[in-house]
C-alpha cells in the first residue's frame, strides 16, 4: 500500500510520454528552485554567522568552517540510505521529503537566535541533501538514448541558471537583511514541494524497486562500487582530489573576498552570479563539443589544469577586476567534472546507478568535512599571522595542490586508453557552486 504521505503516481511508462515530459518539466524546475535557493543564501551566510558570533571576519571564519562540516558529515552519513531508500521506494517520495526538509531548514535558519539553532538546521539540511543524486537518478530513469544527453544538458543549463539569479537575488536581498535570503528561499522551495506534489510522477516501477543489501547503507560499503575497474577508482579518487580543492575554496572565498578586497555581499553576489552564467555556458554550449572534438581523456586533463591555474590566481590576486577574469578561467576549468562522471557512469551496472551517484556524493561529503576546517583554520591562522606571513589566500593554494595532485591520478590511470570515442552516454552535471 502507498505511503498516505506521498501519492504514489503510477510509473513512468515507455508508452507514457506526457507523464514523462511533466517528470522531467519538474525535475528542471527542481534543480532550478534548488540552486536559487542555495544561491540566495551563499552571500549573506557568513555575515549571519558573524552577526550571531559577535565577533570579526577571521574568528568568525572558524565558526562558519564548522557549520559547514557539520552539513557535510551528515550528508556524508546519509547519502547511502538516501540513495538506497530511493532504490526500495522509488524518487517521487525522496524527492518530496527532501524538499520539505530543505523549506524548513531555510525557516529554521531565518530564525535562529543563535549558532546552536543554527548549527541544528545545518544538520537537517545535512541529512537530506539528495535532491541533486535522486534528480540524476530520476533523468536516468525516464530517459533513453535519443533523449538522455539532451535532457543531462537541460539540467546542467538549470544549474547554471540558478547560479546566476539566486546570488545575485540573495546579494541584493542581504544589503537589507541578512535573514530576509533565507526567508525567500524557504519560500520557493516551498513552491517547489506544492509543484511536486501535484506533477510529479514516479519514474522507477515497481518491479524494479529492491532492497539493497544492509551493508550499502553505510558510507564505507557505498564507496566498494567505485572498484568495479581501475579507471573508474583512479578517477573516484581524483574525484576526491577535486572536490577538497572546490570545497576549501567554497569555504573560504566570501572570507577572502571580504579580507582582502571587502566586498559586501552585493558584490559576492555579483561575483557569484557570473560563476553560474559561465558554468550554464560551458556545459551547455562547449561540453560536448569539446568531448566529441578532442575525447574525454584530453577534456577531462585540460580542465583539471585550467582549475590548477585559476586556484593559483585567485590566491595571488590583488585587485578585484583580477577575481572577475580568474572567474572566466575557472569556470572553463568546470568541464572536468561532468566529463568523469560520464567515464564513470558509462563503466558501471545500469542497475547500481543510485549507489555509484551516492558513493560519488558521499566523496564530495566526505571532502566537505575535511576541507572546511583546513581551509578556514589557515585562512585564520594566515589573517592573524604578522605582516611578513600574512597572506589569506593560502587555501587557495592548497586547493591548487589538490588539483595538481587529481591531474596527475588522472592522467596516470587513463594512460591506457589514448582516447575515449564520441560521447554517446550521459553527460553527468555537476553544481556550478563549486567552481567559484
Amino acid at each position: 500500500m502507498s505511503s498516505p504521505t506521498f501519492r504514489e503516481l503510477p510509473p513512468a511508462s515507455p508508452e507514457s510520454g506526457a507523464r514523462k515530459q511533466a517528470g522531467i518539466e519538474f525535475i528542471l524546475c527542481t534543480l532550478l528552485l534548488d540552486i536559487l535557493g542555495i544561491g540566495l543564501i551563499i552571500p549573506v551566510l557568513p555575515d549571519l554567522v558573524k552577526m550571531l558570533a559577535g565577533k570579526d571576519n577571521s574568528d568568525s571564519s572558524l565558526w562558519f568552517g564548522s557549520l559547514i562540516t557539520a552539513y557535510a558529515t551528515m550528508q556524508f552519513l546519509f547519502a547511502p540510505l538516501i540513495g538506497a531508500l530511493s532504490d526500495r521506494f522509488g524518487r517521487r517520495p525522496v524527492l518530496l521529503t527532501s524538499i520539505a526538509v530543505l523549506t524548513f531548514d531555510f525557516l529554521l535558519t531565518a530564525f535562529a537566535p543563535n549558532l546552536w539553532w543554527l548549527l541544528v538546521a545545518r544538520i537537517l539540511s545535512g541529512m537530506t541533501a539528495a535532491n541533486i543524486t535522486a534528480a540524476s537518478a530520476y533523468i536516468a530513469d525516464i530517459s533513453d538514448e535519443t533523449t538522455r544527453v539532451r535532457n543531462f544538458g537541460l539540467a546542467g543549463a538549470m544549474l547554471g541558471l540558478g547560479f546566476v539569479l539566486g546570488p545575485l537575488l540573495g546579494g541584493f536581498a542581504g544589503s537589507y537583511s541578512s535573514r530576509l535570503p533565507f526567508l525567500l528561499a524557504a519560500l520557493l522551495s516551498a513552491i517547489n514541494f506544492l509543484y511536486g506534489w501535484l506533477v510529479l510522477p514516479e519514474s522507477l516501477p515497481a518491479h524494479a524497486r529492491h532492497w539493497p543489501r544492509r551493508s550499502s547503507f553505510f558510507p564505507g560499503t557505498s564507496l566498494r562500487s567505485l572498484r568495479v575497474e581501475p579507471v573508474v577508482f583512479g578517477l573516484a579518487i581524483a574525484y576526491f582530489c577535486v572536490s577538497f580543492g572546490e570545497m576549501t575554496l567554497r569555504a573560504t572565498w566570501i572570507l577572502f573576498t571580504e579580507e582582502r578586497f571587502h566586498w559586501d555581499a552585493f558584490q559576492n553576489g555579483l561575483a557569484l552570479s557570473l560563476v553560474g552564467l559561465m558554468s550554464a555556458f560551458v556545459q551547455a554550449v562547449l561540453l560536448r563539443r569539446l568531448n566529441n572534438r578532442f575525447g574525454e581523456r584530453a577534456v577531462l586533463l585540460t580542465g583539471l589544469f585550467i582549475s590548477m591555474l585559476a586556484y593559483i590566481g585567485y590566491a595571488l590576486a590583488t585587485r578585484s577586476e583580477m577575481m572577475f577574469a580568474i572567474i572566466m578561467l575557472s569556470s572553463l576549468g568546470g568541464i572536468s567534472g561532468p566529463t568523469a562522471q560520464s567515464i564513470i557512469a558509462k563503466r558501471v551496472d545500469p542497475k547500481t546507478q543510485g549507489q555509484v551517484q551516492g558513493a560519488l556524493s558521499s566523496i564530495a561529503s566526505l571532502t566537505a568535512i575535511l576541507a572546511p576546517p583546513l581551509g578556514t583554520g589557515t585562512f585564520w591562522y594566515f589573517s592573524h599571522a604578522p605582516q611578513s606571513l600574512y597572506f589569506p589566500g593560502i587555501p587557495f593554494v592548497i586547493a591548487a595542490i589538490f588539483a595538481f595532485l587529481a591531474l596527475l591520478i588522472t592522467a596516470w590511470v587513463t594512460q591506457s586508453i589514448s582516447t575515449f570515442h564520441q560521447v554517446t552516454d550521459p553527460i553527468r552535471y555537476s553544481s556550478p557552486a563549486g567552481k567559484i
